[in-house]
């Protein structure tokens, strides 16, 4: 199987990146970076021919070129995304909601069913009242732009799925380590070390261990695209919180 993953540089994006690469059912890995991708890069010989990184610059855009390469995967993990803290609102609604949308109906002429897997965040809404932050309104307008899209005759091949992870916790995922970002803020830095502990031991239900994180988002893609159910699951069965992935990874 391939797919495809964006934001492999990131926290999410490097969780992703191992889980397809210890998965035996995919042999093909498309990645789209704006950078290089020191994960990929140190790969041994065995993974490292299943892997391929494409620079692209402009994720609001998809050349012929780049479509043709990407022809044939099946399913997306959209990792790629920034802090509401580091960017303006103009920005920040761009990449978080204007890259997967314009992405999403590039990549649904790909496979006759896509698997469109968008990282959201918990505290995304659908009804964002006066008092919510701005991730959690352009995260849910995403979720929304991405199940509207898919109910639309030129986009029916689209399987869209929001998940909304909550604390993302890297401190069990050795593998993950020596390629996760170096240059956090120092919010991020002083916070980080206090909320993981916290969350593993007191509120679990806001606990999000990458390797647990990674394997379901990597499931999701893989999958028959239909709508899921169960504790956790809403959006039309296409929205999971973070209770929701923990159910689907068994802890």
């Amino acid at each position: 199987m391939h797919l495809i993953l964006s934001g492999a540089t990131g926290l999410v994006g490097s969780a992703v990146l191992h889980q397809m690469l210890i998965n035996p059912g995919i042999n093909q890995i498309s990645i789209l970076s704006r950078r290089p991708v020191p994960f990929a890069e140190a790969l041994p010989a065995e993974h490292k021919e299943k892997v391929k990184v494409y620079i692209h610059r402009d994720f609001a855009t998809y050349p012929a070129s780049l479509l043709t390469e990407l022809k044939g995967a099946k399913g997306c993990v959209w990792s790629l995304g920034v802090s509401q803290n580091d960017v303006d609102a103009k920005t920040y609604e761009e990449v978080t909601l204007g890259y997967p949308v314009a992405a999403a109906k590039a990549f649904s002429e790909l496979f006759d069913e896509f698997n469109f897997v968008y990282v959201s965040g918990e505290g995304a809404t659908l009804k964002p009242g006066f008092t919510t932050p701005i991730f959690g309104r352009v995260k849910g307008q995403a979720e929304s732009a991405l199940l509207q899209l898919s109910k639309e005759t030129k986009y029916s091949s689209l399987k869209p799925y929001s998940l909304r992870p909550a604390a993302v916790d890297p401190t069990r995922h050795p593998e993950i380590q020596p390629y996760l970002p170096k240059n956090l803020p120092l919010y991020r830095r002083v916070l980080s070390p206090l909320i993981y502990p916290l969350t593993r031991t007191l509120w679990t239900s806001f606990h999000s261990p990458t390797a647990e994180l990674g394997k379901v988002l990597v499931e999701l893609a893989m999958g028959d695209g239909r709508p899921l159910q169960g504790v956790g699951v809403s959006g039309e069965g296409r929205t999971i919180s973070n209770v929701g992935m923990r159910r689907l990874a068994g802890i």
